[in-house]
Order: structure tokens, then sequence, then C-alpha cells
């Protein structure tokens, strides 16, 4: 049986979301809300802050959450983590973040306590892995909750089918969307997601994107991700070692790339890793005509 196609998105319909992490210095933060005030005309979906394993960006991550709910319309979503935690501390957590308006989680596991590519073991009293995270805030309240996916596998999943079935745990325990770990290559993804469907899971799939901004770095995090970076991607950057303007119009170009072929498939939402800086990500979004709110009304007005 031939599988059906699916409609094309048009660029105009796309739906983007923004992640940022909390500062770790005053440079750091200056450096994050000039990014947060240049994305805002954008009008994203919602953007996210992350949260560190065992808390360990709590309260960092909680200020930065406060002030994107108090001083932007931005719809706010906080990750959250049960690393290192019982379910009181848990709950304590989302408590505060509930009480500072929040009322979407990005409920994640976390890395192990050792580190990426130590063994994880869930605390005593607290939650076993991410779906029992999602079944607990549930019982907190009346959250919208996405969850990870890995169009490449978690790397601690033993098979493709044991890390579609956490998937399908998380979303039986409440997950309402997903945000995939970045990927590079879109066939990748749309097999992926053909398993996902055929598993009976219907929620959204969003696909995360990784504008580069420095392929070396990129390339030593996507090996401790399991994400696979293809060698196309040695030859689009080649030549632009010493030419920053180069450098950042190949990496707008091959994300802009990536959104539209993934359109043409028929995906409509993308959840961006800014890394807590505009300029790429805004040439991204400019090279598929998608315009800022103050460019367009100043556009209309002309």
């Amino acid at each position: 049986m031939t599988k059906p196609e699916r409609p094309i998105a048009k660029t105009s319909d796309l739906k983007v979301s923004f992640e940022f992490f909390p500062p770790k210095s005053p440079d750091m933060e200056e450096q994050l809300w000039q990014t947060v005030r240049a994305l805002e005309p954008f009008e994203p979906d919602f953007v996210s802050v992350t949260y560190g394993a065992g808390g360990t960006t709590r309260e960092p991550t909680l200020s930065t959450v406060k002030r994107l709910i108090e001083d932007t319309p931005l719809a706010t979503a906080s990750h959250l983590t049960c690393v290192g935690a019982t379910r009181e501390e848990v709950q304590t957590v989302v408590e505060e973040f509930q009480a500072a308006g929040v009322r979407h989680f990005v409920a994640l596991r976390g890395d192990p306590q050792g580190g990426v590519g130590t063994r994880y073991a869930p605390h005593p009293g607290g939650f076993a892995n991410a779906a029992d995270l999602v079944a607990g805030l549930r019982d907190m309240g009346d959250f919208e909750i996405s969850v990870s996916a890995y169009p490449e596998r978690h790397p601690e999943s033993e098979s493709d089918s044991v890390d579609l079935d956490m998937l399908k745990k998380k979303v039986d325990a409440g997950a309402t969307r997903a945000l995939t770990q970045f990927f590079f290559d879109n066939d990748i993804f749309e097999r992926y997601l053909d398993r996902v469907r055929a598993a009976g899971i219907t929620i959204p799939i969003v696909p995360g994107i990784m504008p580069i901004q420095n392929l070396t770095q990129l390339k030593r995090f996507a090996s401790m991700c399991g994400a696979t970076v293809p060698a196309v991607l040695d030859a689009r950057f080649e030549g632009t070692e010493g030419d920053a303007m180069a450098r950042a119009a190949v990496a707008a170009d091959v994300a802009a790339e990536q959104i539209a072929d993934l359109a043409q498939r028929g995906v409509n939402e993308f959840h961006i890793y800014t890394m807590n800086r505009a300029p790429l990500t805004i040439a991204m979004l400019e090279r598929l005509g998608i315009k800022g709110r103050v460019a367009r009304m100043s556009g209309a007005a002309a």
C-alpha cells in the first residue's frame, strides 16, 4: 500500500518556538535579554528555558522564567528534570514555577548525576524516569507538558523499539507535545515520524533545529547526544574558517534549507535551539520569508 503523502506546509503557516538557557554571568544575562528582545517580534508559539539536572540551575531558571512572564508577551515554558531529587522536592519546584505563572513544562529525566556517559540511577524517593515525571505533573496540575523525542535514538536506549516505547509511555502518562533532539538528515526524521505514527502516537512531534554556531563544537556535542553530523556539512563550510560572515551565511542557509525541506514534507512546527544568540536565528527565519512583527508593520505602512 502506498504511503499517503503529507500536505506541503506553507512558509507563512510555519510555527516556531525558541529555547533559551539561564545566564551564568552578567555579560551572558545581557546577551540573553538582547536575544529575547530581538526574537520577540517573530511571535513564537512559545519559548522555553532549560533547567539543569538535579536542579543545578533552579534559581537562574526561575528568575529567567519570571522575567519572561512579567516583562514580555511570550508564552513561557520551563524545563523540569527529576535526576537527584525526591518527589517532594520536585513538587516544591513545580509549585514555585506555577506561582510564577508557568503553565507549560518541558518534562525531562535529565542527564545522570555523573555526567553524560555514566549510568543513570533513579533517586530512591524520586521519579523513575520522564514518563513517571509526566504522570506526576498530571497529578499536580492542569499543565501543558512537552517531552523529548530522539530521531536517532537516545544514547542510553538499547534499541529503536525501546526508545519508541519510552515515548509512548510519556504520551500515555499525559504528554501533549514532543520536541526532538536536533538532527541534520531529514530522511532520518521522516522515517522516525513514520514509526511514531505506526505506534499509535498522535501528539505533535516538533523537530528541534540547531543553527550551527560553530561546526567543530557542534560535532563534539553531537557525539555525546548520539546525533550524526553529515559529512556534507564539512563541504558546505569549507573555506569559511577565517571569515565569520561567510560562516554565518552558510549556517543560515543550511538551517533554512532544512526547515524548507521539512515543510515540503508536511511539517509546520519547529523548535529552535537559539544558544541565546539572535543573529543566526533571525537570518534563518528571514531566508524562509518569516518576518518579525515590526518589519511586517512597517512594510504594510509603506
